[in-house]
């Protein structure tokens, strides 16, 4: 398909992206984009004039990558992440701008300014010294998205302390796998949230996940909810109740620009998240640079991702917006509750300019009908965001033109927690086909390789990149090894991420999914996203995936799970209906063996199909880590159609 949109002269000119080309004299965003990859060390350190970066020391030397799996940005500068996004703006005319607005399920709704959100930091900040929390120390957020959450993030940065978020949806047993492997001493949760009219009350399996891994001492509870719960005496403090003495003023710790900011934890294959520790630096420039760059955030925006606390772009979007001295929104419940036109009526009341999520997320609202967001002004959005998963391109078309009105550029992002950002995303300046992901991000040098190791263009091959940059992980907490044989042991000093893309003749860039979630028939590889595209462009399905499962002649065959709108008989004619349409746009070769119908897939709260999870149900095999799964029940019925 040819490119679809093309952008406006006015949203050209006025962008972040062309103001910066103007000021270095580079005339097309493709020579930005070239220039930029080829010489990261002139990207990033002028990134870091770009994005105003305050240091308390300068740095020496832009990048030592004697060793590339190791490589050291901005060596001997010295800064703080809550020093740059908020102090900064605290000394400025954005002091009592506001920082960010809380919408609670129920209703409620809360606005800090940055002057607000400074005294609540510093006091935080105080009371996490009071605890003996030191410079180095980790410190666990398992929390919903609440104004607390905000200030303890910055709060625990403030003091040079690293932050490690927790989904708070998860198992008592996946939380304290995280809390041992972590070792934090200290814990900052909430007695409960809402969620879809129901109260969950999140300190009795805190209190469980605590018990099993044997090393907090500590437990601040934010009080959301006002409800009775169990206090161990000795362990257990009430925010406001630690927070009512502490002084308003504390010093920022003057950070190395490699120290550990954050640990965050990434589900693997095998039963043991994977510790990715990200640096400073990396934390506050990666985030804003895309935010800046690629979202365009200016401001007069309100930016508004559809995430959570305990996934890296809730982090990414609290540090890339403040750092930038924006203005941004976090929710607590569903965007579909109490009503299928909770997010349509928040963009309208709130003035939303910037609307991020999940392709999950759009294909749910989706399904409620065009008359909920048709109900609604939504006029002051000018940018998409979407990432956790390749968006299909019915969904794609639904989102610029049932809800952008064919004026918002789609920035479709693909990178991992593991770089706290994304290796590939539009710029909004470019045109777009459905679906792409554009390009590579700005000093992200990455490529699509063959099985040898060679560039490929015009089909599918494997996502790489072949420099370093300030946001990779440092490592696996307190497993080096691991971390080298998952990213750099395929090629010599090459990342090698596990993605399946391609290029196609315009120089468009898409994912196909998971190198290992990808089928090879009789010798021929297909991305699952390449038939699942199909199938949900049928007017009977809602959702689709497909994995590639064993055959004595073939090697694998495709085998497709659908869930089906409402309304629709799932017969045998459906089911051959589906079929003949891959035939007929895909060839023989990639007919499905079979198609079942089941009534959801297995996901993460963030969005993602955990395709890995369907085909180990499907085979009989060990599932490994299944502490990211939200909906647990999928399994059972899949392997119930098995």
């Amino acid at each position: 398909m040819g490119s679809i949109w093309y952008p406006p002269e006015k949203l050209i000119e006025t962008s972040n992206v062309k103001a910066f080309m103007n000021k270095h004299g580079i005339e097309k965003y493709q020579d930005l984009i070239r220039r930029s990859t080829e010489d990261i060390e002139w990207f990033w350190k002028t990134a870091v004039k770009e994005l105003k970066v305050e240091w308390f020391s300068s740095y020496e030397t832009v990048l030592d990558a004697a060793e590339i799996q190791w490589a050291k940005w901005f060596i001997g500068g010295k800064l703080n992440i809550a020093h740059n996004c908020i102090d900064k703006h605290v000394k400025s005319w954005r002091k009592n701008k506001i920082a960010f607005i809380w919408a609670g399920e129920n209703g409620e709704e809360r606005r800090y300014s940055y002057w607000d959100l400074y005294f609540e930091v510093n006091r935080f900040a105080n009371a996490l010294r009071s605890l003996g929390v030191k410079k180095g120390d980790t410190v666990a957020l398992c929390i919903p998205m609440l104004p607390e959450t905000v200030v303890a993030l910055f709060g625990i940065l403030r003091i040079g302390a690293v932050v490690v978020p927790i989904f708070s949806g998860y198992s008592p047993a996946a939380v304290s796998t995280r809390l041992r492997d972590a070792g934090s001493k200290v814990l900052i949760t909430a007695d409960g949230y809402y969620r879809r009219g129901r109260p969950v009350k999140l300190k009795e399996k805190v209190d469980e996940a605590v018990k099993a891994a044997q090393k907090v001492k500590t437990v601040v509870i934010c009080k959301r909810m006002d409800i009775d719960i169990p206090l161990t005496k000795g362990r257990d403090l009430w925010w406001h109740e630690l927070l009512a003495d502490q002084l308003a003023e504390c010093e920022s710790e003057k950070m190395d620009s490699q120290a550990p900011a954050l640990l965050l934890y990434t589900s693997g294959t095998t039963a043991k998240p994977k510790g990715t520790v990200i640096s400073q630096v990396g934390t506050l420039l990666q985030s804003s640079k895309e935010i800046y760059f690629n979202l365009d955030l200016k401001d007069e925006d309100v930016f508004f991702w559809i995430t959570d606390i305990g996934w890296m772009m809730g982090p990414w979007q609290l540090v890339g917006v403040q750092h930038l001295g924006g203005t941004h929104v976090i929710f607590e419940g569903a965007p579909d509750y109490p009503k299928p036109d909770r997010l349509w009526r928040m963009i309208a009341k709130l003035s939303v300019t910037a609307l991020g999520g999940s392709a999950t997320v759009f294909r749910m609202l989706k399904k409620y009908g065009n008359e909920y967001v048709e109900a609604h002004d939504l006029r002051s959005l000018r940018i998409f965001g979407n990432t956790g998963e390749a968006i299909d391109p019915d969904t794609w078309l639904w989102l610029h033109k049932t809800v952008g009105q064919e004026r918002c550029p789609i920035i479709n992002l693909s990178g991992g927690t593991e770089i706290f950002g994304c290796f590939l995303l539009p710029l909004p300046i470019m045109p777009l086909k459905p679906s792409t992901l554009g390009g590579p991000g700005l000093g992200m040098d990455i490529d699509v390789f063959d099985d040898k190791g060679k560039p490929v263009r015009g089909k599918v091959g494997y996502l790489v990149c072949k420099k370093p940059a300030p946001s990779m992980t440092r490592g696996f907490w307190r497993d080096p090894k691991r971390y080298i044989e998952t990213y750099w042991s395929k090629w010599p000093n090459i990342w090698y991420h596990g993605d399946w893309a391609s290029i196609d003749e315009d120089n468009f860039w898409f994912l196909h999914g998971r190198a290992d979630d990808v089928i090879k028939v009789a010798g021929k590889r297909i991305g699952p996203a390449e038939i699942e595209s199909i199938l949900n462009q049928h007017s009977a399905v809602y959702e689709s995936a497909c994995i590639g499962v064993p055959h004595e002649v073939k090697g694998e065959e495709v085998l497709c799970l659908v869930v089906p709108k409402p309304g629709y008989d799932t017969n045998q004619e459906l089911r051959d209906e589906l079929v003949g349409e891959v035939v007929r746009l895909m060839g023989k070769p990639f007919r499905p063996r079979d198609i079942s119908f089941v009534g959801d897939l297995p996901r993460t709260r963030s969005g993602k199909i955990m395709r890995r999870l369907m085909r180990a149900v499907l085979l009989g095999k060990e599932l490994g880590d299944t502490s990211a799964l939200e909906n647990p029940k999928a399994l059972e019925e899949i392997a119930r159609v098995a």
